[in-house]
């Protein structure tokens, strides 16, 4: 009886179209991997310029595109910096970076966990640690977590099923300080100007503060309902 109905969950629908997902997802993610190679910042730069008005839309594009893979979203916020300035280059680098992020979300979501989880590899505990169960302050933690990858976020979120609005609420507010800092950093390399100097080192503290302190609260409320 019970062969019988493991065997039906094998082959029902659902089961189907998360083998599909994944197998098509892994492929994107192959195929990625061996065509995608962000290039240097100066060429990046170069890049996106030569679509003149329409650039930061490529910008936003690209963003997206690499939030969604394995590859690290520094590059992209370091040039959004150096071509947009501050608060431009914040925006635009923020935009892309919560749209890949909600991609990656809900590609997992239709994956499944189990699935997704074996794609995450030496992630997957750190996720789970964080992600079992969480809600918008153990997202803000994950997200602002140092070494903790974008992607593996994304996808434990959805995998897990965290509330889409806690997944998205705690991706745009966590991930500001992080995309400020780089975008600031990239704009003061190219434009010492105090003003780009105040906003990298606010952004920074923030970026640590904000750390510790969902951390804490994070680790408080785990002990509590242990």
């Amino acid at each position: 009886m019970t062969s019988e109905k493991d065997y039906t969950d094998a082959f029902s629908p659902r089961s189907i179209i998360s083998l599909v997902t994944l197998i098509v997802f892994i492929g994107i993610l192959i195929w990625l991997s061996f065509n995608v190679h962000i290039p240097e910042p100066a060429v990046l730069r170069e890049m996106i310029q030569g679509y003149g008005w329409a650039g930061w839309l490529v910008f936003i594009g690209i963003t997206a595109l690499i939030a969604i893979t394995p590859i690290p979203v520094t590059i992209p916020a370091l040039v959004a910096g150096s071509l947009y300035g501050v608060i431009a280059g914040s925006l635009f680098s923020f935009t892309g970076i919560l749209i890949g992020s909600w991609i990656g979300y809900w590609l997992a979501r239709f994956t499944g966990q189990n699935l997704t989880f074996k794609l995450l590899g030496r992630h997957g505990p750190t996720v789970k640690k964080y992600l079992s169960n969480a809600g918008f302050l153990a997202m803000c933690t994950a997200r602002l977590m140092p070494g903790l990858p974008y992607w593996p976020v994304n996808y434990g979120a959805g995998a897990l099923g965290v509330s889409q609005s806690a997944f998205l609420s705690a991706t745009f507010i966590a991930s500001i300080p992080g995309q400020v800092s780089l975008v600031a950093l990239g704009a003061f390399a190219v434009n010492q100007s105090l003003f780009n100097g105040i906003v990298l080192v606010t952004a920074w503290i923030t970026v640590f503060v904000s750390t510790w302190i969902s951390y804490r609260y994070w680790r408080k409320m785990r002990n509590r309902s242990e």
